[in-house]
């Protein structure tokens, strides 16, 4: 299914790098640039580290607290106002938690039975 082609790594590498380059054509503030571009950073790198160490699933876990501050990053760092910052923060941080967690073995192996087999 979705992790054999480990096609999540690609997306998160993906979103990562939105993430990041976000600041060129959002308004931020300097936490808002600093969280993007820091946090993108970080999801891009794990998601690049899991492309090419796929059994590393510590990786998916690091991916997925990288989200969730992403995500809660325009509360924490009083970003709200800027609402391209925030909604960017908030669409990546969840897609990225959602794509760390379907990557994790327990999950994957559950998603994996379920697919029908040909």
């Amino acid at each position: 299914m979705f992790t054999d082609s480990r096609a999540q790594d690609g997306l998160a590498v993906v979103l990562g790098v939105f993430a990041a380059l976000s600041t060129l054509w959002v308004a931020t503030d300097d936490n808002a640039f600093w969280a993007l571009i820091i946090l993108g950073a970080l999801i891009a790198l794990t998601g690049l580290a899991q492309l090419y160490r796929a059994s590393l699933a510590a990786l998916d876990y690091a991916m997925a607290l990288f989200g969730a501050l992403l995500f809660l990053s325009p509360w924490v760092l009083d970003f709200t106002a800027y609402f391209g910052a925030s909604w960017t923060a908030w669409v990546v941080g969840v897609a990225t938690v959602v794509v760390a967690v379907a990557a994790l073995p327990m999950v994957s192996g559950r998603l994996h039975n379920m697919a029908p087999h040909h």
